[in-house]
C-alpha cells in the first residue's frame, strides 16, 4: 500500500437525533351547543384541519389517547446540523361504532403510535367489562387497534432511594453492606396528582404498545467498573467487558452473566465472589493502523462492589403503596434488557436497528433508510410493562466508493474530473466513514477515511526505498496487485495514522455495512424518510408483534439471568371516544358550522374569523 509522509485531516464524527411526538386522534360527534366555538374535533384538546406533515414518532389515525388531532401535523422543524430519527407516524383507518378511524379519538391507553414515551411513570389501566345492569343498555366495547405510550401517573412524594452504598472493609474483617444516604446524584421526578377518571364519551378497548413483564425476585449487586486507559467509545467499553466475561464467568465470576451500560456500571443477579478484583484484558483493533498492521491494546479492568439494587420499593410502587417510582431500579431493568439487543443490533441512542427488522429503503445520495425499535422499561398501574415502538434512521449504502461518489454528485463521474465543489462536497460526506479494500482478494481490511488527496492518483507518488526513489499509486497497485485503476483523476482516500497516512485509491474501497448517517438530511432524503415511516395502525401493530418475536425475550440469556419474563401479547386497555365539538367559522364562508366526523373536517368553503401571523409555537400533548 502506498504511504506517504502527510499529515492527514481529522476524522469527524458526533451523532446526534431528532424526535417529536405525533398527535392523537378525535371521537364522536355531538348536537352543536349555541355560539359554541371549538378547537377540535374529539379528545380533550384542539384538533388540527386535513393536511399531512413529516412526524418523527408514528401515531396512526385510528386511535388517539386523550387530546384529539386531525389527519396531519405540522412537523417540528429540524434543528440545523441535527440528524433525524423518525418514529413515523400511522395512517389508520376508519372504525365503525368506535368512531376511531383516521385519528378517531380515544381515552388515555389508545393506540396512537405516538413513539417512545419518556415519560417514566405511564398511566395504563386493565381494560375491564362493563357491569350489566338491567333496563340498561350496555355499552359497545369494540376493539380499536393502537398503540399508546405517553400515559402519565401520580407521584406526588421524593423518590425513595434503592441503592444502598456499600461500605468495604479491610481485608481480614468481615464485609458487610451497610445502608447509608443515596448520593446527591439521585434524580426524583414529581408529577400531579390524577384529578379522576373518565366518564363522558364511549367506551371501548384499545390495544396498546405494551407488554407486561413480571418483577423479577433476585438479589441485584451494582459493580463500579474501571477501564484504564480510558476511552470515550462504548463500543470499545463493551468489546472490553464482553472479552472479560467470555475468559472468566466460570471462574472469577462465579458463573454469572452480567448486564453492563458500557460506561462505569456492571450490574449481576446475585454477589459476585469478591470485593474488588483487577482483570487485563487485550483487544486487537478491528481497523488497520499505520504499516497495515492491527494495534493490540491492553486494558486493566478494575470491578469493586459499590451497591445492591433493592426491588422492594419497586413493588411496593407497582402496589399503589408508594407515590414515586425508583428510578433506580427501572435503570437496572432497563439496562438488562437492552445487554442483548446491543450485541444484535446497531444501538443508536435508546433505538436499535437492523436491516433485518425491515426492508431498506433509498433516500438518494448515498444513503438508505434502517427500521428499528425503541425498547423500555415502564412501570404502570398493572404492573412493569415493556413499551416498544418502531422507528427508521438513515444509514449509508455499503456501496463502492465510486457509486457512492456518483450517487452523492448525481451524475456520471466518468464523464470529466472532479471539480473542486465536488471534492469539498465528497470529503465532507467521507470523512469518519469506514470502508474496506477489495483488491486482496478475501483478505478484507477496514480502515477509518479521514480525507482526500490534494492531487490526482496519477499525480501521486511515494518513496519506495531509503534513496527515495519514487513510484506512482498507479504503478504500484499494477505491478504489486495487477490492478490497473480506471479513475486516475479522481484523488485517493486518506486513511490509516495521521502522522503516517497511507492512501487508497477510491475504486479498490467499499464503505462497510451498518454505519449510521449521523448528518443533516436534505428536504428529499427527509420526505422518503416519512413515506417509510408511514403505516397503518395495523400494519404497525404487525411490526411491532414481529420485533417482540425476533426478539425471543424469553430466550433471552440476560433476561432469564435476572428472572425477568415478557409477555408476547400487546396490552388491552380501556379507553373512551370523546364527542367531537360543534366548529363555528365566519359568517361570510359558505360553511359557517362544522361538526368533525371521525376526528376530521374538511376547510373547504369556510372563512377564518380572525387570521393571525404565527411568529412562534409551542404544543403541549397530556
Amino acid at each position: 500500500m502506498p504511504r506517504k509522509k502527510r499529515t492527514g485531516l481529522p476524522a469527524s464524527g458526533g451523532e446526534s437525533s431528532g424526535t417529536q411526538e405525533a398527535g392523537r386522534g378525535g371521537g364522536r360527534g355531538s348536537q352543536p351547543p349555541p355560539q359554541q366555538q371549538g378547537a377540535g374535533g374529539g379528545g380533550r384538546g384542539s384538533q388540527v384541519g386535513r393536511g399531512w406533515g413529516p412526524q418523527y414518532h408514528q401515531g396512526g389515525r385510528g386511535g388517539g389517547s386523550g387530546s384529539g388531532r386531525g389527519r396531519g401535523a405540522m412537523p417540528q422543524q429540524q434543528q440545523y446540523g441535527e440528524a433525524l430519527e423518525y418514529q413515523g407516524r400511522g395512517r389508520g383507518s376508519s372504525q365503525q361504532g368506535s368512531q376511531g378511524g383516521y385519528g378517531g379519538g380515544s381515552g388515555r391507553g389508545g393506540l396512537s403510535f405516538s413513539g417512545p414515551s419518556r415519560s417514566p411513570v405511564p398511566e395504563l389501566h386493565q381494560a375491564m367489562p362493563a357491569p350489566y345492569q338491567a333496563g340498561l343498555t350496555p355499552q359497545p366495547m369494540p376493539s380499536v387497534p393502537s398503540s399508546s405510550s405517553r400515559l402519565l401517573e401520580h407521584s406526588p412524594s421524593p423518590v425513595i432511594p434503592q441503592m444502598q452504598q456499600l461500605t468495604l472493609h479491610q481485608e481480614g474483617s468481615s464485609s458487610q453492606a451497610s445502608q447509608i444516604l443515596p448520593p446527591t446524584s439521585s434524580k426524583s421526578l414529581r408529577f400531579p396528582l390524577r384529578p379522576g377518571k373518565g366518564t363522558s364519551g364511549m367506551r371501548c378497548i384499545v390495544k396498546a404498545n405494551h407488554f407486561f413483564a413480571e418483577l423479577p425476585d433476585k438479589d441485584l449487586h451494582q459493580y463500579d467498573v474501571t477501564i484504564t486507559p480510558e476511552v470515550s467509545s462504548r463500543g470499545v467499553n463493551r468489546a472490553v467487558m464482553e472479552q472479560l466475561v467470555r475468559l472468566y464467568k466460570e471462574s472469577h465470576l462465579g458463573k454469572r452473566l452480567p448486564a453492563y451500560d458500557g460506561r462505569k456500571s456492571l450490574y449481576t443477579a446475585g454477589p459476585l465472589p469478591f470485593m474488588s478484583k483487577e482483570f487485563k484484558i487485550t483487544l486487537i483493533d478491528e481497523d488497520e493502523g499505520a504499516g497495515g498492521q492491527r494495534r493490540e491494546r491492553e486494558f486493566r479492568v478494575v470491578i469493586k462492589l459499590a451497591a445492591r439494587a433493592d426491588l422492594h420499593h419497586l413493588g411496593l410502587f407497582l402496589m399503589g403503596r408508594q407515590a414515586d417510582a425508583p428510578q433506580e431500579a427501572l435503570q437496572v431493568l432497563d439496562i438488562v434488557l437492552r445487554e442483548l439487543p446491543t450485541t444484535r443490533y446497531c444501538p443508536v441512542g435508546r433505538s436499535f436497528y437492523s436491516p433485518d427488522l425491515g426492508r431498506r429503503q433509498p433516500l438518494g445520495e448515498g444513503l438508505e433508510s434502517w427500521r428499528g425499535f425503541y425498547q423500555s422499561i415502564r412501570p404502570t398501574q398493572m404492573g412493569l410493562s415493556l413499551n416498544i415502538d418502531m422507528s427508521s434512521t438513515a444509514f449509508i449504502e455499503p456501496l463502492p466508493v465510486t457509486e457512492f461518489v456518483a450517487q452523492l454528485l448525481n451524475r456520471d463521474v466518468s464523464s470529466r474530473p472532479l471539480s473542486d465543489s465536488d471534492r469539498i462536497k465528497i470529503k465532507k460526506a467521507l470523512r469518519g466513514v469506514r470502508v474496506e479494500v477489495t483488491h486482496r482478494g478475501n483478505m478484507r481490511r477496514k480502515y477509518r477515511i479521514s480525507g482526500l488527496t490534494s492531487q490526482t492518483t496519477q499525480e501521486l507518488t511515494f518513496p519506495v526505498d531509503e534513496r527515495g526513489t519514487l513510484k506512482s499509486v498507479v504503478e504500484y497497485f499494477n505491478e504489486t496487485y495487477g490492478f490497473v485503476i480506471q479513475h486516475t483523476q479522481w484523488p485517493c482516500l486518506q486513511v490509516g495514522n495521521q502522522q503516517r497516512p497511507n492512501y487508497l485509491p477510491m475504486e479498490v474501497c467499499k464503505i462497510v455495512e451498518g454505519q449510521r448517517y449521523s448528518k443533516r438530511l436534505n428536504e428529499r432524503q427527509i420526505t422518503a424518510l416519512l413515506k417509510v415511516t408511514c403505516q397503518r395502525p395495523r400494519e404497525r401493530e404487525y411490526d411491532i408483534m414481529q420485533t417482540v418475536h425476533h426478539n425471543a425475550y424469553h430466550n433471552d440469556p440476560y433476561a432469564k439471568e435476572f428472572g425477568i419474563r415478557i409477555s408476547e401479547k400487546l396490552a388491552s386497555v380501556e379507553a373512551r371516544i370523546l364527542p367531537a365539538p360543534w366548529l363555528k367559522y365566519h359568517e361570510t364562508g359558505r360553511e359557517r358550522d362544522c361538526l368533525p366526523q371521525v376526528g376530521q373536517w374538511n376547510m373547504m368553503n369556510k372563512v377564518l374569523f380572525v387570521v393571525i401571523y404565527l411568529k412562534m409555537c409551542f404544543i403541549a400533548t397530556f
